[in-house]
């Protein structure tokens, strides 16, 4: 009941907010436009905001999922108006604060103590609000500069209730439309639904932040701020400040200094070598979160903020992953196909030319061309409704790598739209295929596993044997097995003889019923000779069965 309640306050928010306007030139949504716009449900002051105005505040009205939506949106101007854009821009750090004494007294029931026995300073005004959690800033009585993020009161209700309503959803989706299945939808939702909630344990972003720090311990590329660990609680994290450009202020950056197409490049390099390098990738990455240091001009640094959002790979997701995109950097669509079927993205009995020609049609247009020229949102779209009629699935292992695909896409269209792409992956995959087949990548992971080797050697030859009594036992089972199966079969063909006689036998008889009444007629038909036939017939029946 409760998740009917919250779609009835969605819609009072589309609603109220004359989100219905937005649909306007899509033809399929004309009935929804109608009750979006029905009398009474706007106001003419919210009707004189800007549609970008009014699409955020119902965005932020709603809650976290539908920030966290709006945050996307916001990175793609290729594919929102630039006043939607600029509008939703406002909810990477910008949302609608709660009173900063509320924050205060949660943070200080959360550590047990008064603020001012570890902190020498605390800002009541907060320096950013975001969809879960608001940030204040605070100086240690040892005297580092910090800032603390607490919980939003009362958040974890809402999304309680949102994510069984997309469940719902996906249900009734996948249910209707047999298309939709393939998409995956209830599990694609599970899965946000354990992200979603681990966001909102600051204890799981606190130890994404110490090993994205470690990952990138001394590099020139990306730099993660410390965790202060004894001040963090699971509604409380507290880290180091950091003072850099966000990298959304690309004027600012080029008024520094900056070498933008270089720091674009990085920012491809720093993804790749998250994904294939680390196989522990920030799946976060709006503009919001992003910041460059004011210190590395040339060779500009990255500053990586909330990290309660992290993907990662399997072993087996890092090499399909880097051969398909490998195989389509060299325009080798066959290879493409085939990789599919492998991985299991379609089914094996797939036609490999088929897939191949359909691979090709979708990925040869956006060969050779600037970053500014290519939507990976809209390559996705296309390659998913080309495959459909392959039967071709989401991985919803993989939805979060596509999501921080979008992000990096938007980044680099703010940044240098003329970034080359292809001439910025390719090196990098290639030199990560190299060095993973190298002798010597291969000799380090078997001296990596030596001590374990060792470790089990002593075990191995009682392993061995207790392996060969598994075997004999498995033998005699099956011997066991097939003797019980054959006397199963034995018994029911017995059943089924004994059936097939009784039925002959029944047979005979009415075939002497019969013959006896075709001997009072014909006086001359002796009644042995009228058993004979009737044995006769009903032995004859009884053999065809046989």
């Amino acid at each position: 009941m409760q998740k009917y309640l919250r779609l009835l306050t969605i819609y009072r928010v589309a609603a109220r907010y004359r989100l219905g306007e937005l649909l306007q030139a899509v033809p399929q949504a004309k009935w929804l436009v109608l009750l979006l716009q029905l009398p009474g449900t706007s106001t003419p002051e919210i009707a004189a905001l800007s549609r970008g105005t009014r699409l955020r505040l119902a965005l932020q009205e709603l809650g976290p999922i539908f920030i966290k939506f709006g945050q996307l949106l916001s990175t793609r101007r290729d594919m929102v108006p630039a006043d939607l854009a600029d509008q939703l821009a406002l909810l990477q750090d910008n949302v609608a604060p709660f009173d900063g004494a509320l924050a205060q007294r949660l943070i200080e029931t959360a550590l047990g103590y008064p603020l001012l026995e570890k902190f020498s300073a605390f800002s009541v005004t907060p320096l950013a609000s975001a969809s879960v959690a608001q940030v204040h800033t605070a100086t240690l009585i040892s005297g580092e500069d910090v800032v603390i993020k607490v919980i939003r009161p009362g958040i974890e209700a809402i999304i309680t209730d949102d994510v069984a309503l997309l469940h719902s959803i996906a249900a009734l989706v996948e249910a209707r439309y047999d298309d939709s299945k393939r998409l995956r939808l209830r599990e694609v939702v599970r899965d946000y639904e354990h992200v979603i909630f681990d966001e909102l344990n600051l204890l799981s972003e606190a130890a994404n932040t110490s090993q994205l720090r470690r990952n990138f311990a001394g590099s020139q590329q990306l730099y993660v701020p410390k965790v202060y660990w004894d001040y963090c609680r699971p509604s409380v994290l507290v880290m180091e400040r950091i003072y850099g450009i966000p990298v959304s202020q690309v004027e600012e950056l080029r008024a520094t200094g900056i070498n933008i197409k270089r720091l674009a490049e990085t920012g491809v390099e720093i993804f790749f070598t998250q994904v294939f390098t680390h196989s522990f990738f920030h799946a976060d990455m709006h503009p919001g979160n992003v910041y460059v240091s004011r210190e590395h001009l040339e060779n500009p640094q990255y500053i990586a903020l909330d990290c309660a959002i992290i993907g990662t790979l399997s072993k087996a997701d890092q090499q399909y992953l880097a051969r398909n995109l490998l195989a389509i950097f060299r325009q080798d669509y066959r290879r493409v196909a085939e990789l599919h079927v492998e991985c299991g993205w379609v089914p094996s009995d797939t036609p490999i030319p088929a897939f191949e020609s359909t691979m090709r049609a979708v990925c040869e247009p956006i060969f050779q061309k600037p970053i500014r020229d290519i939507s990976f949102g809209l390559l996705l779209l296309q390659l998913f409704r080309t495959a459909s009629r392959f039967n071709m699935e989401v991985q919803p292992s993989l939805v979060l790598l596509q999501k921080t695909l979008l992000n990096i896409e938007g980044l680099g269209k703010q940044l240098y739209p003329d970034l080359d792409l292809w001439q910025t992956a390719l090196p990098f995959l290639e030199r990560w295929q190299k060095q993973r087949l190298s002798p010597v990548a291969n000799l380090k992971k078997i001296w990596e596993r030596l001590p374990e080797w060792v470790e089990q050697a002593p075990d191995v030859p009682e392993l061995m044997f207790a392996a060969l009594q598994q075997a004999s036992t498995n033998k005699q089972q099956v011997q066991q097995l097939t003797t019980k199966v054959r006397l199963l079969e034995s018994r029911e063909q017995a059943r089924s003889g004994l059936r097939t006689f009784v039925l002959a036998l029944l047979l005979v008889l009415a075939a002497v019923v019969s013959f006896s009444a075709l001997a009072s007629h014909f006086s001359t038909l002796s009644l042995p000779l009228l058993l004979l036939l009737s044995g006769f017939l009903g032995i004859g029946f009884y053999l065809g069965k046989k």
